[in-house]
């Protein structure tokens, strides 16, 4: 009966050995080196935000800005599409190749944006993928969020006053609102 009474007590110190043997170290915290530095942010000077498309509307790709980039320089990425990267990820364009030159010029807190088609025959999406790139380009004179900088956008042909439009919230095309009188 001796043994049948240490059974218990046995099978308890069997299984104490188990549990403590089993790998699991303590939960203080235990040092593990640097923290992670770094990040997203790009070296240098503000980035290029070009806008392409998605199936959800238009979206921007930030790149690195040459040195002296401006609103012709992020035009011009534009222009060349999507890098093969971005296209896995999904973004296209709709703004039309050839047929001539887009320019854009930059003053206090505006773009001007001369394109070589009438913007009646561009895809909505296109309008917004070249205004809202315009307005996030680097070297825009003012300071102003890309939401606050005027797109003037110059039509082939048409003389007068051009469209004025900024980028909003959205990454969308929009008419630049009259000024309040309050």
């Amino acid at each position: 009966m001796r043994l049948g009474a240490a059974l218990p007590a046995l099978v308890v110190l069997l299984l104490a050995l188990v549990v403590t043997g089993c790998g699991v170290s303590g939960t203080d915290p235990v040092a593990a080196g640097s923290p992670a530095v770094g990040g997203q942010a790009l070296e240098g000077a503000e980035p290029l935000r070009v806008y392409f498309t998605t199936e959800q509307g238009t979206w921007p790709a930030t790149r690195p800005a040459p040195d002296g980039a401006g609103p012709q320089e992020a035009v011009d990425a534009l222009l060349g599409g999507p890098t093969s990267a971005e296209r896995a990820r999904g973004l296209t364009t709709a703004v039309p190749t050839g047929n001539g030159q887009v320019r854009a010029r930059a003053s206090a807190g505006t773009v001007d944006l001369d394109l070589p088609w009438p913007v009646a025959q561009l895809d909505r999406t296109a309008v917004s993928q070249l205004v809202c790139t315009a307005a996030a380009a680097p070297g825009v004179p003012g300071g102003r969020r890309s939401q606050d900088v005027l797109v003037r956008v110059h039509e082939p042909g048409a003389a007068g006053t051009p469209w004025d439009v900024v980028c909003d919230d959205t990454g969308t095309a929009a008419p630049k609102r009259p000024a309040s009188a309050g």
